[in-house]
């Protein structure tokens, strides 16, 4: 195995991790942005009211990117097993 390999490896890792989480976070962002306006707007200071959306918001976007997430987890995985097909060696 050498370090370009190596390198090549973690740098995919970090890259299908960011991506895989990208659209659950960037929802549950909006969602908390939305939601923290809305509080600044009414002055309601409950600090318990951004969880319920959120967490909706990240189930529903779970549900709508659950086929492109699989569809990359699995490309990624024949990617990996590719890799130590090329170790072996």
């Amino acid at each position: 195995m050498t370090p370009e390999l190596v390198v090549q490896l973690a740098r995919r890792s970090f890259e299908a991790t960011l991506l895989l989480a990208a659209p659950l976070l960037i929802a549950s962002l909006i969602i908390g942005l939305l939601i923290s306006v809305f509080q600044a707007v009414t002055s309601i200071n409950e600090a318990t009211l951004a969880f319920a959306p959120k967490i909706i918001a990240v189930m529903v976007a779970m549900i709508i990117f659950f086929p492109w997430m699989m569809s990359y987890m699995s490309d990624f995985t024949r990617e990996i097993y590719s890799f130590i097909a090329i170790m072996r060696r």
